[in-house]
């Protein structure tokens, strides 16, 4: 359980990343959503004792993340975005090296590295350096050092940023497996949708909505998103596209006089005014 009651952060020279965070997270697998610069890495960050809220407090099954840093950190698992293999070392060797440095018996490190590599579809590559891998086989490594860490909490900062589509996949092949003890960041709405059961989407460092996919959508129920490039004034104009949301049963007046229609989606919720709480 994630408690976050009044987070803020405040960097040097007055930038806000978050401005008020009130969120409750149960047991289950949690996609933090939102465009670059929503605050979505700062919250993560705070929540796995990497970096100091301005205010406010958060707590991970009744530890405070600032005053029992140390008891949570041997907890959780937190994968930044910028972290990358080392070149020379092979799937099992990172795997086993950050396992012993946790603790775990040098024997028990071996079976678990053996166990996860053959779940996450590393063990033909086990013997292989990471240079020679793909972007998405260098990601999966470190998706097997959380899962063989049995860590009770998993953070993960946009996993798949920056990969090829066909690594992508490879990726959430992996991901899946750590189950409801994830919590990422994404911008990517698909990532979120296939990975997790629970959406957090954040603004501009402000929570704009929370719940399932069906709950955030519901409010928008019977709508459709049409939109032009020709010119035209809609509710919303967004780099040259005019956006504007109507009932469903309008949509064909819209589609034969030569609009884009589209089903509704949770990228919307960031463009409606209406917020999907």
């Amino acid at each position: 359980m994630i408690e976050v009651r009044g987070l803020r952060k405040r960097y040097p020279g007055g930038t806000y990343a978050l401005r008020g965070i009130d969120l409750a997270l149960e047991e289950k697998a949690t996609a933090v959503l939102g465009r670059n610069g929503a605050g979505k890495t700062t919250m993560l960050r705070i929540l796995s004792t990497q970096l100091l809220p301005t205010s406010g407090h958060a707590t991970i099954d009744g530890y405070d993340v600032v005053r029992e840093a140390d008891k949570l950190r041997k907890k959780m698992v937190s994968i930044p975005q910028e972290a990358g293999p080392l070149g020379y070392l092979t799937p099992e060797e990172h795997i086993k090296i950050y396992l012993t440095a946790r603790g775990m018996s040098f024997s028990t490190a071996r079976q678990e590295t053996m166990r996860v590599m053959k779940e996450i579809g590393l063990w033909e590559a086990r013997n292989k350096t990471a240079d020679e891998l793909s972007g998405g086989m260098k990601r999966k490594i470190f998706v097997g050092m959380a899962m063989a860490s049995n860590a009770e909490i998993i953070f993960l900062d946009e996993p798949t940023v920056g990969l090829d589509p066909i690594s992508r996949l490879e990726v959430w092949s992996a991901l899946r497996k750590l189950g409801s003890k994830m919590v990422l960041t994404t911008h990517y709405i698909e990532e979120a949708k296939e990975l997790t059961k629970d959406i957090v989407m954040i603004d501009e460092g402000r929570m704009k909505a929370h719940g399932t996919v069906e709950r955030l959508l519901r409010k928008s129920a019977g709508m459709v998103r049409v939109e032009s490039t020709g010119g035209e004034k809609g509710d919303y104009n967004i780099g040259g596209t005019s956006i504007s949301y109507v009932r469903a049963r309008e949509a064909s007046r819209y589609a034969q006089s030569g609009y884009v229609v589209k089903p509704v989606d949770l990228e919307d919720l960031f463009i409606m005014k209406g917020d999907g709480k």
